[in-house]
């Protein structure tokens, strides 16, 4: 059971992190994708750092022969969170917001696959019923964005990848033995990942102007403290203390969200095959993140 406090913190975390899907698609309509990522990355992570420090909570990583906890900021969040955010930006500039949040929330089902593959995890019944989920959702939008209903397909391609990326860091980081705090291990992620971002944007991109409307302003803020900084932070707390099944069902919820406040925010309409594949990775996710005994209905008691 969670508390009433925690499960407010979880409905509040789902809702920021849903919504934040039409708000990157709003953003890029005056900002090019890669600087969008490193102006709310760098601000977020500086947010992060201030806060943390605030708190007394160390985050300067040591170093030593081997490069020490540094080293591990570098592979973990190399595909974590570069990885992940750079080419999930590329995807939502190609696709409907809500459809971009659906294919990137495919990642546990990779993370299963990718476990199995390299790691020697083994496969069940339900992983291969999540495979083929996933597989009929990423059919159903690929159909349609062949069928020129919304985007281009190559989003969904840059959507894949960036969730494959989400796997396998989330893998790295499971197998990692780290000293250093999660939190801290996140920021210096996100700071040199935006330095990356800065160094890619500069090189592939024109440079902006910088004079945005009041709108695209507050859509950046919502990116940069909401996004990276508030949700951050209330994931940090509840993290360590939420059951799995709680953990996965805000998962799901997320893509959802996105797809709902999608049609609100900024005008986009989903169409069947958006519903049908969020029911499909819906399922998916379940299959593999719910532990078996809470999809089994309940035995009565025995007579006594």
């Amino acid at each position: 059971m969670i508390s009433s406090r925690q499960l407010t913190a979880l409905v509040i975390l789902t809702l920021m992190w849903g919504i934040n899907w039409p708000m990157m698609k709003f953003s890029l309509r005056e900002l090019s994708p890669l600087y969008f990522r490193a102006l709310t990355m760098s601000c977020g992570a500086l947010f992060l750092y201030a806060w943390y420090r605030a708190r007394g909570l160390r985050l300067w990583p040591r170093w030593d022969k081997g490069g020490g906890e540094w080293r591990a900021i570098a592979v973990i969040g190399a595909p974590n969170i570069l990885g992940w955010h750079a080419l999930s930006i590329l995807g939502v500039k190609e696709l409907a917001s809500g459809r971009a949040a659906v294919l990137g929330f495919t990642m546990p089902i990779w993370t299963v696959l990718l476990g199995a593959l390299f790691f020697g995890e083994r496969l069940t019944r339900r992983t291969v019923l999540a495979v083929v989920a996933v597989g009929a959702a990423v059919a159903l939008l690929t159909s349609s964005e062949f069928s020129a209903l919304s985007g281009r397909p190559q989003g969904i391609a840059w959507m894949m990848f960036a969730a494959l990326c989400w796997a396998i860091g989330t893998l790295l980081l499971r197998r990692a033995h780290l000293t250093l705090p999660l939190e801290a291990l996140t920021i210096w992620s996100m700071i040199l990942s935006s330095v990356c971002l800065w160094v890619i944007a500069f090189a592939s991109e024109p440079w902006p102007a910088w004079q945005f409307s009041g709108a695209m302003w507050l859509a950046l803020a919502y990116g940069a403290f909401i996004n990276y900084g508030f949700a951050q932070t209330l994931w940090a707390g509840l993290a360590r203390h939420l059951p799995p099944a709680t953990s996965a069902m805000s998962v799901m919820a997320i893509p959802l969200v996105g797809t709902l406040s999608a049609a609100l925010l900024i005008g986009e309409t989903p169409h069947w095959q958006d519903w049908a594949a969020i029911v499909c990775v819906t399922a998916a996710i379940a299959a593999v993140l719910l532990p078996p005994g809470l999809l089994r209905p309940a035995r009565p008691p025995e007579t006594p």
